[in-house]
């Protein structure tokens, strides 16, 4: 069969990436018009280094960005700033960055040019909301003491669903934790997270709900300043902790919610308390409980001693019989008290020591699990950090094994 397919002609010398790289930079730099260019657009984000200011510069309605730089020597000619916010005409010239194949613009002149269209709209929605009454203080709802079931509503690939399982684990074991995953960046991040949302109030279970993702530029911040969001937070059936990993600036998601904890982490401890402080409140609670019976039965002895007293001084039959009535009545009165008292005290600490019961890791092995720990001591939690010929010893719920590994079977977990 003849083919038709045109011959390609490959040339003896192809480019190499420095080689594309550097004709590019040629043609960007020595282009007349790149030299010194007037672009207009919207400050997103600025941060001062030790070598100059380095900033966005973006046009919201096109969603297009690109990198700008004010070298120190320069700061002190600009007419303005750029602020975060800001709307700047800026003069410059293009340059090249070989290693990372990246343009950035070399600010050499800035003009103001009005407030910035995003900065405009963020500031016209906070005004609105906070006039409807989403950011009032006496909206905000106190967070369970002892929540059993808390939400959380994150990226399942971002590190602050990590944070926050590791801190939850670690304050409160046995916690039951609902995740509901969304987006938290991107154009539909607004939406996933007001799906999320929603999800976790049609299950019902949680009492505490925690909206978190990880730190990141202020562009990435751009779905917690959404009406929706908002919104979503403040109808929500239960208290709602922002754990929104930033720092330099509120969103509108941190003012509507019931707690601001500004990092993942910190939105898990104020979600749960430390099993510690639980346990040290119990024994305290016992101790005044004792101190308290100690007391009113030292009461009690000393009316009943000051009352056999007087009766011991009365000589009439009568008065001696009337005395000794009302002090069986006052008696039978204050052991009927202290009865009720010492009861309800035993069901108060034995419901509490249940608790400790269900939390006590022992409780877990005598269910039929065991702990695998290493000749150090350490406890074992990966075959691949194991190897063949190992000694080991298992901890059951009754007695412990010495053991030895003969084979590795799947050290590592199929993905």
């Amino acid at each position: 069969m003849t083919s038709y397919l045109p011959s390609l002609l490959v040339p003896d010398t192809a480019l190499s990436v420095a080689g594309l790289t550097g004709y590019i930079q040629a043609l960007l730099e020595q282009d007349n018009q790149l030299r010194q260019i007037w672009v207009t657009g919207e400050v997103s984000s600025a941060t001062q280094y030790r070598s100059g200011l380095f900033f966005t510069l973006q046009d919201p309605d096109a969603k297009a960005a690109i990198n700008c730089v004010v070298w120190n020597s320069y700061l002190e000619r600009l007419v303005a700033l750029p602020a975060q916010g800001e709307q700047l005409i800026i003069m410059g010239r293009i340059h090249v960055h070989p290693q990372r194949g990246q343009y950035q613009l070399i600010v050499l002149q800035s003009l103001p040019a009005g407030e910035g269209l995003r900065a405009l709209r963020y500031r016209q929605l906070r005004h609105r909301l906070e006039a409807e009454g989403l950011f009032d203080p006496g909206r905000k709802r106190p967070l369970p003491v002892h929540p059993k079931t808390v939400a959380v509503v994150t990226s399942p690939q971002a590190a602050a669903w990590g944070d926050i399982q590791r801190t939850l684990r670690r304050r409160y074991p046995g916690l039951h934790v609902l995740f509901s995953p969304a987006l938290v960046q991107g154009d539909q991040a607004p939406a996933s997270i007001v799906n999320a949302i929603q999800r976790v109030e049609r299950d019902g279970r949680s009492s505490v709900l925690i909206l978190s993702r990880g730190g990141g530029a202020i562009e990435d911040m751009a779905c917690f300043n959404d009406e929706r969001v908002v919104r979503a937070i403040a109808n929500c059936s239960i208290p709602v902790i922002a754990g929104i990993g930033h720092q330099r600036d509120e969103t509108l998601a941190d003012l509507t919610a019931d707690v601001c904890a500004h990092t993942p982490t910190a939105a898990a401890e104020q979600a749960v308390p430390l099993l510690a402080d639980l346990h040290a409140e119990h024994q305290e609670r016992v101790l005044a409980l004792r101190d308290t019976m100690h007391y009113y039965l030292g009461a009690a002895q000393n009316r009943m001693q000051y009352l056999n007293h007087q009766l011991r001084k009365l000589q009439l039959d009568r008065k001696l019989q009337q005395e000794g009535q009302m002090l069986a009545w006052m008696r039978q009165r204050l052991i009927q008290s202290s009865l009720l008292q010492t009861q309800q005290a035993r069901q108060h600490q034995q419901l509490l020591q249940q608790k400790l019961t269900t939390l006590d890791p022992r409780a877990v092995l005598k269910r039929g699990y065991a702990v695998v720990r290493q000749e150090n001591g350490a406890i074992a939690r990966s075959a691949s950090s194991l190897t063949p010929g190992q000694n080991l010893q298992i901890q059951l719920g009754q007695g412990q094994l010495n053991v030895k590994i003969t084979e590795i079977l799947n050290p590592f977990p199929s993905a």
